[in-house]
Parts: C-alpha cells; sequence; structure tokens
C-alpha cells in the first residue's frame, strides 16, 4: 500500500502535498530548474507556450540560490508557517524539495509569490528567523507591487538588484515597504517641507522619525523636536499631573515608542536630557526660529488654521519639517476648521514642499486593518452622498 501522508516541506529534501508517494514510489512532480545566482525560474500552464494570460493558472519552478539548508528552513518557518501564510493570503499553492520551489495560482498571484519568497530568501542572509510579522509586512498589498515592480525593473537591468530606499536609523536599518513609503522617504531626503497624509498604520509617524534619527546620526541636523497638538480624541482626561514633559508624553507615546527601538532607552534620556530631543506642545512655538533641527509636526490634521500657519512658519536655516496626518479622524470641536486641510490646497503647488498621500493599501498593521478603513471610507462616501440629496431635495 502507497503511503499517502505529504512530506514536512521545511524538510529540504521534501515535497509538499506529493499524493499516492512511498519511499519506493516516484516523489511526485519533478521540480528542476537551471540555477542563476540568486534564483531563476519558468512557467508552464495546461501544456501551453509561455506568457499566461491574468487569470489564466500557471506553475512556476523557482531554484534559490545559494542552496543553503539552515537558510531555507528559516525562509520556511516552524511547520511551513510562512509558507502557508503566503498561500492563504495570495491564494496560490507552493510546494518545494530543498531550494527548488513551485508555485501554483493565477498569473498575477504567482508573479508575486515567487517575487516575495526571492525577497524573503535575501532576507535571511542578515536573519536568523523569519518571523510571521516580517512576512505581512511584505504581504501587504502596497509592498507585494512594489516587491514585482522591482523584480520586473532588475530583470530589464539584467538582475541588478533595486535600490530600496533603506534608512541607517541608529542601531536599526529600516526598509520602506511599497512605493508611497519610498517617495516618502526620498522626498523627506530631498524638501525642507514635507507632509505625510493618509489613514492609520501607513508608517508616516515611524519613518519621519527614522528620518530624523538618520539625520541626526549623520550629523546633517543639531537636533530632534517632537511637536504635536495636545487634543484628546473625543474625550476630555482632565488635569494632567507633572512637569510640561510629563504632561504632553502621553500624546507622544508613538514617537518615544519609535525613537526608543531605533536609539535604545539610554541614548534618548540622555538626548532629552541635553535637549538634543525636544519635546514641545504645539501651542508653546510661537516666537521661536528653528534652525539645524529636524522638525516632527503629528497628527496634525488637530491643528486650527492659525497653529499650521504659526508651525509652518517656525523653520530656519538647515531643518527640515514632517508634518503627519489623517484627515479621516479629526479630533477638533465641531465648527472648527483643520489647518491641515486647508495648508493641502494652499502649498500643493510651491516649489520646495512636498505631499505624500497614503491610501489603504499602504497600511503596514494587521491586515483587518486596511479592511476597516476601506469600509469607513466607503461607509462616509455614501452618507456624504445622501446628505447632498437631502440637501438638494429641500431645496
Amino acid at each position: 500500500m502507497n503511503d499517502t501522508s505529504p512530506p514536512d516541506r521545511s524538510d529540504p529534501g521534501a515535497t509538499e502535498r506529493s499524493e499516492g508517494a512511498s519511499p519506493e514510489a516516484e516523489p511526485g512532480p519533478e521540480l528542476t530548474l537551471e540555477s542563476s545566482s540568486e534564483a531563476s525560474s519558468a512557467d508552464t500552464h495546461s501544456g501551453q507556450e509561455p506568457g499566461a494570460q491574468p487569470g489564466v493558472p500557471l506553475t512556476r519552478n523557482l531554484t534559490l540560490e545559494p542552496n543553503d539548508t539552515a537558510r531555507l528552513a528559516s525562509l520556511c518557518g516552524p511547520v511551513d508557517q510562512n509558507l502557508k501564510q503566503l498561500e492563504k493570503r495570495l491564494n496560490v499553492d507552493i510546494r518545494n524539495r530543498g531550494n527548488v520551489f513551485q508555485v501554483s495560482g493565477t498569473q498575477a498571484k504567482v508573479r508575486a509569490a515567487t517575487a516575495l519568497l526571492n525577497q524573503l530568501y535575501v532576507e535571511t542572509q542578515d536573519r536568523d528567523e523569519i518571523e510571521p510579522d516580517l512576512v505581512h509586512l511584505f504581504l501587504q498589498e502596497a509592498g507585494v507591487d512594489d516587491l514585482v515592480a522591482r523584480a520586473d525593473a532588475e530583470d530589464s537591468a539584467g538582475g541588478k538588484p533595486a535600490n530600496g530606499g533603506l534608512i541607517n536609523a541608529g542601531r536599526k536599518t529600516i526598509q520602506p515597504r511599497g512605493g508611497n513609503q519610498m517617495r516618502y522617504v526620498e522626498a523627506t531626503r530631498n524638501h525642507d517641507v514635507n507632509f505625510g497624509i493618509g489613514p492609520a498604520g501607513t508608517g508616516k509617524t515611524y519613518l519621519a522619525v527614522a528620518c530624523a534619527v538618520e539625520a541626526l546620526e549623520s550629523q546633517r541636523v543639531a537636533r530632534i523636536l517632537l511637536v504635536r497638538p495636545a487634543v484628546e480624541a473625543g474625550e476630555k482626561l482632565g488635569f494632567l499631573p507633572g512637569d510640561l514633559a510629563q504632561k504632553i508624553d502621553p500624546y507622544l507615546r508613538p514617537l518615544y515608542d519609535a525613537l526608543y527601538e531605533m536609539l535604545g532607552f539610554e541614548r534618548v534620556t540622555k538626548y532629552i536630557e541635553r535637549n538634543v530631543i525636544e519635546v514641545a506642545p504645539l501651542a508653546y512655538m510661537r516666537g521661536r526660529t528653528l534652525n539645524n533641527a529636524f522638525i516632527i509636526l503629528d497628527e496634525s490634521q488637530n491643528t486650527t488654521i492659525a497653529q499650521m500657519k504659526m508651525f509652518l512658519t517656525r523653520l530656519g536655516f538647515g531643518s527640515t519639517a514632517v508634518i503627519t496626518g489623517d484627515i479621516t479622524q479629526i479630533d477638533l470641536p465641531r465648527g472648527q476648521g483643520s489647518g491641515l486641510v486647508q495648508v493641502m490646497n494652499i502649498l500643493h503647488d510651491v516649489k520646495g514642499v512636498h505631499f505624500t498621500k497614503f491610501a489603504s493599501k499602504d497600511v503596514v498593521r494587521h491586515p483587518l486593518v486596511q479592511k476597516i478603513v476601506d469600509a469607513y471610507a466607503k461607509h462616509e462616501s455614501q452618507s456624504e452622498s445622501q446628505y447632498q440629496g437631502s440637501e438638494r431635495n429641500a431645496r
């Protein structure tokens, strides 16, 4: 009798889901392909010529080089959890024997899966383990699109890897995910005033802090200023004890968390004591001129029109300002105009000012966050249409 149980994919000598196989029987579909310096692939689909049309089932063989057992085990993850995560999110089927992988699905999904396998295998050079969180970051929609585009660009450039805009932020090297994040980082490096506008979870604040740390470590700026309007999210917190920094700390916690991750707690504490890193409520910025500084204004959708103008006119020589916000989450009192909404119309064509607009596909948090953002946007659009219709009927 044949043994029908599938062998473990994480074993380099095993093939996933090879039905009807036994130790003496044929090992199943042959996964062989000519090797290249990094990876090679070939397409087949229902016996047709290579070059499948979108939506047509496609099988692609991929060989990852070098054939390193430890790196392959890291890529697949414990009990093949990383491969299963790719299969579930991309709706493809992945089998492997050693460093030869076979990916089946529609053309777009197969191209995305092979690009992800290539990139994750590159990541194993510097990591002992590929964790599910890292796989999720690569799986976010913008990241997948960008990986496919980069793979195509490398193919047309003769296999030369594309520049991913790495940020050297203290003790961490950060890779922007997706085209929007890369453009945001590039704009921050090349423009004095930068706006990052979009939904929660798109990396606006984290990347701004990373760019600030990079500028400080390379001595392009002398200090970092963290600024935020002290506006509660729909509730009144009342009196807060402590000095000014302690009062504003709860509002700046996301910025602190990013700094601790990049520089370490001790260095951040030392920089704050020396005013190399300064925390300032937006209301206390009037009258200052900020030279040789990297200034981050977070949650800027909660600035008033007057506050936004005041902040933007604080910029001195050698300084860079990054303003982040989400215009769908404004916590100002009803009837109070948002400075971020207005400035988008006023400064959109001013040279030296750059706007990066993020969308739900750029979300790098839990996969449900993207769906939640889209659902709220759809609901608000429908509500606005109904409101406009009722206004016309009332006339």
